[in-house]
């Protein structure tokens, strides 16, 4: 039978005989434990009086709080200092000098310490409940911790506790364990039939203010662009640097990090354009004509942006098509050979005897190139074509692009020998590139010395865009008036000697070293005696001659005419500073066999240098109809390929 209740007299004073509250569920408890037939008998009943409001409130005397000390105990540890909202019945100075016994009075576990005194540490398996009544009669349970780190904010004011409306309303506390601090907490009451309100809980410290660093930690984290990740630029520049190498997307700066992602910067370590301060726009407008001047779009630190070593990448390309309307299936052996890791920066191709359908051809060119490249400029001289790709982020340093032409033949409406020049300035740098078809014939060496010769002085280049270096400059010669030029094109020089002597050094195991060979070359020769080519350059050749082969096949000219082969497609250079060109790769393509001439390409880096603003510009204009064109083939093309793949893996084998 559990045992009854005292019901303490409200008139004592709780300091005369501490007491504790305890619910009937408690004594349950402690039967359950076999500790109930310990504690001592309590005789008077618990029972509503009008003397006190709380309904079933159980007082323990101090023996039955020793002996529940025994029972469970708790870590008592300091909890947040609480903001007394009402301090009527305690000293908040008497209150932070107490101290609580961690020996004695404290329910701690003997097998767990604690270091901090001042509270109470709740350690029982089911957290207490305490169920409040609402005016509408329905429970709300609460946690009793939450009372502990409140409880000197819910002592209600005398003046509340007797102007409650409803009377029916009470708190019922029903704990497992009571802790000591239990009576302190309570000191001071008086009965009345309000019920308590509990106050809201305040932070103990006002909060930090807002951030206007919108990105989380973890993001920052996540992308690494936070400032101690240390590791983040050494990683970023050995997976993105590349050897001797000057692509506009190839180096990170060193300045670009990040100043935590807040609104005052938005430099990232993971973005490769350069983050420009405000002050610079300031300072001055773009467009205005400044000489290295800070924030001149031309100028050095615009140029060390993009190519830090100030060197260019380029792929030159000859190809004689022989006037073939059938085009190769791919060009990705042409224009992106296996022997280069990187693509170039710009890519210009010279075509003679080029295809009827023109627009087909830069198509096809769009689509291998893919969308990093655009077309900025396309000229044609009959059936002499030449493009320009440029890499889309470096069509804004171009200036005007300009072109002129020039017919070898004593015919002039007979396009198919003759000269086409396109020249524009990158950055401070000029460039000349001229594609040209000379005379054919084994001895007709001194006709091709003149279609050079017309070339040079009839080409009227440059036309609107100044010229670079005018002091250096001459009216005679063409090349001369350009920093960088480059030469190629199907200059139809031949091998001395015949077929049979040259067909003989062929079969010999040659390994590319093609010397022998070449000693018969009438290019080289003319070169040498300063004839054609003033001041020009080649690339050591070590490919087999690109002329004349049987269509299709690897074979030479298997004609009645027996032509001997040649290096005819030849490209060439020569520039104003020495060493500003400096070739990387010559060689030709093997694998197209549409036309009876292999095309030849060279790779070269080509150092470029700051300029004016005060040019004209193109201002990114490029060819833009080319460019969806292309993309649009190009997906379309990558479609087919699927689902050529899905109908294949689809095939299903019968046996009849």
């Amino acid at each position: 039978m559990p045992a009854k209740p005292v019901i303490m007299d409200p008139k004592h004073s709780l300091s005369q005989q501490p007491v504790a509250c305890m619910s009937p569920q408690s004594d349950t408890g402690l039967k359950e434990a076999g500790l109930k037939n310990e504690l001592p008998e309590r005789s008077e009943p618990c029972g509503n009086t009008s003397e006190f409001p709380f309904n079933r409130l159980l007082r323990l005397t101090t023996e039955e709080m020793k002996f529940n000390m025994k029972v469970k105990s708790i870590t008592p540890k300091p909890p947040r200092k609480p903001k007394l909202e009402r301090t009527f019945s305690l000293d908040e100075k008497g209150w932070r000098r107490r101290r609580f016994r961690t020996s004695q009075e404290s329910l701690t576990d003997p097998n767990e310490t604690g270091s901090s005194s001042g509270s109470l540490q709740e350690v029982t398996t089911s957290p207490p409940k305490l169920t409040t009544l609402p005016h509408d009669g329905s429970p709300t349970p609460h946690n009793l911790n939450s009372l502990q780190s409140t409880s000197l904010q819910d002592i209600p004011e005398p003046g509340d506790i007797g102007n409650s409306t409803n009377p029916s309303s009470s708190l019922e506390i029903i704990p497992p364990t009571v802790t000591s601090g239990s009576l302190e907490l309570l000191h001071g009451v008086t009965a009345s039939r309000n019920k308590l309100r509990l106050s809201r809980v305040l932070p103990p410290l006002q909060l930090p203010p807002l951030e206007l660093n919108v990105a989380s930690e973890t993001l920052r984290t996540t992308n690494k662009i936070d400032l101690d990740y240390v590791n983040y630029k050494h990683h970023a520049q050995s997976k993105l640097l590349r050897p001797d190498s000057s692509l506009s997307d190839g180096r990170l700066q060193s300045s670009m990090v990040c100043d935590n992602c807040s609104m005052t910067s938005v430099k990232s370590s993971s973005s490769l354009l350069t983050p420009i301060h405000s002050k610079d726009i300031r300072s001055r407008s773009y467009m205005e004509g400044s000489l290295l001047a800070s924030g001149a779009l031309l100028g050095a630190d615009e140029l060390a942006r993009y190519f830090p070593d100030r060197n260019v990448g380029l792929f030159v390309a000859t190809w004689n098509m022989q006037g073939q309307k059938e085009l190769p299936n791919n060009l990705d052996d042409f224009l992106l050979p296996s022997e280069a890791d990187y693509v170039q920066d710009m890519y210009v191709l010279g075509v003679q005897e080029g295809c009827s359908d023109r627009r087909e051809w830069e198509i096809r060119l769009q689509e291998t190139l893919g969308p990093h490249y655009v077309m900025l400029y396309s000229a044609a001289h009959g059936v002499l074509y030449m493009s320009v790709f440029i890499r889309r982020d470096l069509i804004w340093f171009c200036s005007e692009v300009e072109y002129s032409t020039v017919t070898t033949r004593i015919v002039s409406q007979i396009k198919t020998k003759g000269s086409l020049g396109v020249s524009f300035t990158f950055f401070g740098t000029s460039f000349l590139f001229i594609t040209s078809h000379f005379t054919s014939g084994d001895g007709k060496v001194s006709d091709r010395l003149l279609d050079y010769s017309k070339t040079i002085q009839a080409l009227t280049l440059p036309k609107n865009v100044p010229d670079t270096n005018p002091y250096r400059s001459s009216s005679l010669d063409v090349t001369s008036r350009f920093d960088e030029v480059f030469w190629f094109g199907d200059f139809n020089f031949r091998l001395n000697g015949g077929r049979m002597a040259v067909e003989s050094i062929l079969k010999q195991n040659l390994e590319m070293n093609m010397s022998e060979l070449l000693q018969h070359d009438q290019l080289i020769k003319e070169m040498k005696k300063g004839s054609i080519f003033k001041g020009f350059r080649e690339a050591d050749i070590h490919f087999f001659p690109s002329y004349k082969f049987d269509v299709g096949k690897d074979s030479y000219d298997s004609t009645s005419k027996q032509r001997t082969p040649s290096y005819t497609d030849r490209v060439v250079y020569k520039s104003r500073q020495n060493d500003d060109i400096y070739p990387v790769m010559y060689s030709s393509c093997p694998g197209i066999k549409t036309s009876d001439h292999r095309p030849v390409y060279g790779v070269f880096r080509v150092k470029v240098r700051p300029g004016r603003d005060n040019i004209p510009l193109a201002a990114g204009k490029f060819d833009r109809d080319l460019y969806l064109l292309g993309i649009k083939r190009r997906i379309s093309r990558e479609l087919q390929k699927q689902a050529l793949k899905d109908q294949k893996s689809s095939m299903i084998c019968t046996i009849s």
